[in-house]
């Protein structure tokens, strides 16, 4: 039994470390320096105390796969806490071949900052809405997009605002 424990013992602190490694990873992404750096003082030592345990047993196959199951399932959870928790901001790009307009009033009335730039595509001119929003909002600016034109094309990208007035409501 006792084997057993150690080896659920290391998968759960590998779990939290390298949770915690993917939202500190997310901290530097983001200039976020103390909360990176507070973050990746726990995340290690966590991880020395997990793999000392290993080095101490590796005659134990056990350990071995509740490390990599940890590391394994410490990924999903990160991603996970990030999604949930939405850190941050995200640009969104939508083009509309006939429906921008209407999309940008809408995300505005929800209290979205959406700016239109004309563009030409391949068929012809089209509008580019550039919509700047929390991490946490984003899902909410897709399904109002998604609502007036389900066939709009739609990119996501990790921002960094340097200044100026982002809408954060909610």
């Amino acid at each position: 039994m006792e084997i057993f424990l150690g080896a659920l013992m290391i998968m759960s602190m590998r779990i939290a470390d390298v949770t915690l490694g993917t939202i500190r990873t997310l901290m530097v992404v983001q200039g976020r320096k103390y909360q990176a750096g507070i973050l990746g003082f726990i995340e290690v030592t966590i991880w020395i105390f997990a793999i000392r345990h290993v080095m101490l047993h590796l005659d134990n196959m056990w350990n071995i796969l509740g490390y990599s199951t940890g590391f394994a399932l410490g990924n999903v959870l990160g991603i996970y806490v990030e999604q949930k928790f939405g850190v941050g901001f995200v640009q969104l790009y939508a083009i509309s071949l006939y429906y921008a307009d209407k999309i940008a009033d809408e995300l505005r009335r929800n209290n979205f900052g959406v700016t239109i730039l004309p563009a030409e595509g391949g068929r012809g001119g089209v509008a580019v809405l550039v919509i700047l929003t929390t991490r946490r909002r984003q899902d909410e600016a897709i399904k109002i997009i998604d609502i007036i034109d389900s066939k709009a094309f739609i990119s996501i990208q990790s921002a960094t605002p340097y200044r100026g007035f982002v809408h954060s409501r909610k």
